[in-house]
């Protein structure tokens, strides 16, 4: 008998990252390149909230609640980098290495709301080249934040 998934609200950030990886490589697989990409930009700022959340354990005892607030109004991965991600660890070792990622999580994120907000469609060159870029970009936050955690791979995958 097939164990019973938990809920998705109930799974912590890093279960509900490695989720929409697994989901975007069935979408991918079934050719449907444009919501593949938006599940590759959704798992993109989950590592931007992970990111986050630890970098406001490192400063303070924040509740969970206050920076799931932060996250809210921040807005997307743009205002998550911007507002909040890069000014908060703009002065520690981890600066110039989250700031260099900046510029992946901009262009999945343009793709990303093409698609959102204006119906575009994605092309399967556009969908993997964008898929690729978030994976560069969620690898390099978990290196930085979550150095065991290992994105899995589904066949099948971009």
């Amino acid at each position: 008998m097939k164990k019973p998934r938990k809920p998705y609200d109930d799974r912590s950030d890093l279960e509900k990252l490695q989720s929409q990886w697994w989901k975007l490589s069935g979408l991918h697989s079934r050719e449907e390149w444009s919501a593949a990409v938006v599940r590759a930009a959704t798992a993109a700022e989950i590592a931007a909230n992970i990111a986050i959340r630890s970098e406001f354990q490192k400063v303070g005892s924040f509740s969970s609640s206050f920076v799931d607030s932060l996250l809210i109004w921040a807005n997307g991965l743009r205002g998550k980098l911007e507002k909040l991600l890069i000014p908060i660890s703009k002065d520690t070792e981890r600066g110039p290495a989250i700031a260099a990622l900046k510029g992946l999580a901009l262009e999945v994120n343009a793709v990303r709301n093409g698609i959102a907000h204006r119906g575009e469609f994605c092309s399967a060159k556009k969908a993997a080249t964008t898929i690729q870029k978030a994976r560069e970009f969620v690898d390099g936050i978990m290196r930085i934040y979550e150095p065991e955690f290992e994105l899995k791979e589904r066949k099948g995958e971009p």
